[in-house]
């Protein structure tokens, strides 16, 4: 005899139900001595169940257990598959209740028994758990426990899904958990990598949105179960998570966040950008952060130095530009992830840019005023006063002369400030007023200075207050016209035969006030003076002679001749 053939004996096997003697019972007694808080669902006629056993006669003595066999009995209700008594006493139950049943011989083997195990007449009693119930009308049922919002997508047939889950039977016995393995669960939705079930069951899904599947047998793992985890004809029960998802085919996803009502210029391939981002998961998992290192990502886009997503999306960008990039798998890190970041994850990042530049870019020039009547305009080797406010182009103020007692000071083309100021001073009137914008080739550069990062384009808004005609390159002096032509005896002006360095200054200070020749613009007049005897003064003695005196003009005439 079959496991379990002696509850399934068909009435059909023992003849009709009034065999034997009825006893001292008319009907099955029924005990539930256990009825779970939560019923979600009773026994009825039809109803597919599994349910464990002990079976013993009244002196105690055990018939039969599913227990000792080690597998549960499955089995059709009120269809005479079941002994009449067990058909009975079995309706109305619930997962996890139990019962002692009381089977007269009538309901039960009656008058034959089974031979060797189950004496004729014999009164059965039965210890019974149910732990599961199903119909073959029954549908996947799908509870969601909480959805969050918005949700702007869901699940479709053929999308790559990472979730988590808690799976049990009915009776809440579990069989497996992602949680258990410390990773996701990944597959494609509704090509047949899953129990059709699942495939059911997480279509609609948003990313972050916990349900409740319940799975009866057929959309399961059916007759033959799976390993030692699940037995034949079980509901299964699946906890579920939906970590995230995507479709192959998808592109970079953008959402702009914030965008600067003034967007003169979008960022190019080839334009290097520099922005802050908080980077993480679909369920919310932050994974990077550009604000936590206090420090701003500075890359090129459209060249591959960063994630093809990124490259893509932020394409376009203003500066100021508030944006969130929502970046596939495919488009990111595959299937093997990088660092904190799992694989065939979905990225979202949230970026905010601050400033961004082409490596060709000129100074670009601003002009908020310039005076009527401007005749004359800084050029190169001037000497000027200017007053300027200095910041980044997110508005972080960084320097201002306004912070000093007097104007800033400067001899254009003398490589004292950075090129691009340099640049943005010349061609302006005293009194003009501009703003300059600064890339970082023609600022600080990579490197950065003292209070400005590296890479940082720069915000100059710059007044011209005063400029004095500056002189060549390398003179520190020069004549309006053509100078004396016994210049060593003018000099010489006690005509001693040697000229001292106050009676050098007494004398270029005199060619100046009498409009003959002029300084190189300097705030120090008395320091560019000593700067030229001292080129004079050969022997550094403390007095120029004949021999030592010559013009600039004929020193590199001396040069040139030296050279040919």
């Amino acid at each position: 005899m079959a496991p379990g053939s002696i509850v399934l004996l068909l009435l059909s096997i023992l003849g009709a139900a009034g065999l034997g003697d009825p006893g001292p019972l008319e009907d099955v007694v029924i005990d539930r001595y256990y009825i779970p808080k939560i019923c979600l669902r009773e026994v009825q006629m039809g109803d597919f169940i599994r349910y464990h056993y002990n079976g013993t006669f009244k002196d105690g003595k055990k018939f039969d257990s599913s227990y000792d066999r080690g597998a549960t009995v499955a089995g059709v209700v009120g269809v005479g598959r079941l002994i009449t008594g067990m058909d009975r006493g079995l309706q109305g139950m619930c997962v996890n209740e139990r019962r002692h049943l009381i089977v007269p011989p009538h309901l039960g083997y009656g008058s034959i028994g089974v031979a060797g195990l189950i004496p004729p007449d014999a009164t059965l009693y039965f210890d019974v758990v149910m732990l599961d119930i199903w119909n073959k009308q029954d549908k996947l049922q799908v509870t969601i426990l909480s959805r969050p919002a918005p949700c702007n997508r869901t699940v479709q047939s053929s999308d790559f899904v990472r979730y988590h889950y808690n799976g049990t039977l009915l009776d809440g016995t579990p069989f497996d958990s992602s949680y258990s393995k410390g990773s996701t669960y990944d597959t494609y939705v509704g090509t047949g990598w899953l129990i059709k079930g699942m495939d059911e069951g997480l279509l609609g899904m948003c990313a972050g949105e916990k349900r409740s599947i319940i799975i009866p047998p057929f959309l399961a793992y059916g007759e033959k179960g799976y390993g030692t985890v699940i037995p034949p004809q079980a509901s299964l029960v699946f906890s579920v998570l939906l970590v995230d998802f995507h479709n192959p085919k998808d592109g970079v996803s953008l959402e702009h966040l914030e965008v600067p009502a003034s967007c003169r210029r979008r960022a190019v391939p080839g334009d290097f950008l520099r922005y802050h981002y908080n980077g993480s998961l679909m369920d919310g998992t932050l994974f990077d952060s550009s604000y936590s290192r206090n420090q701003t990502y500075n890359t090129y886009i459209g060249k591959g130095f960063i994630i093809p997503g990124m490259d893509q999306g932020l394409q376009g960008v203003c500066m100021g530009e508030r944006r969130r990039v929502v970046v596939p798998p495919h488009l990111a890190y595959g299937e093997n992830g990088a660092g904190d970041i799992p694989g065939s994850a979905v990225l979202i990042f949230d970026v905010h840019i601050i400033d961004f530049h082409n490596p060709e870019d000129p100074v670009e020039i601003e002009t908020l005023y310039r005076p009527e009547g401007c005749n004359a305009t800084s050029r190169h080797r001037d000497f000027v006063r200017y007053h300027y406010n200095c910041s980044l182009l997110d508005g972080t103020r960084l320097f201002s002369s306004h912070d000093y007692e007097k104007p800033q000071e400067v001899t254009l083309g003398t490589n004292k400030v950075i090129e691009g100021l340099n640049r943005g001073l010349l061609d302006m009137c005293v009194g003009e007023r501009r703003v300059l914008i600064i890339p970082p080739h023609l600022g600080h550069g990579e490197s950065g200075a003292r209070g400005v990062p590296g890479s940082a384009v720069l915000r100059f808004e710059v007044e011209l207050i005063s400029m004095e005609e500056g002189v060549p390159e390398g003179y520190l002096f020069i004549w309006h016209g053509d100078p004396p032509a016994s210049l060593y005896e003018q000099m010489d002006l006690n005509k001693d035969g040697e000229i001292p360095a106050e009676e050098f200054s007494t004398f270029i200070k005199a060619q100046v006030a009498e409009g003959k020749g002029r300084l190189m613009p300097s705030s120090d007049p008395g320091r560019v003076i000593a700067d030229m005897f001292r080129n004079q003064d050969r022997n550094q003695d403390g007095k120029i002679t004949p021999e030592e005196l010559k013009l600039k003009s004929d020193e590199d005439q001396e040069k040139i001749h030296e050279e040919l």
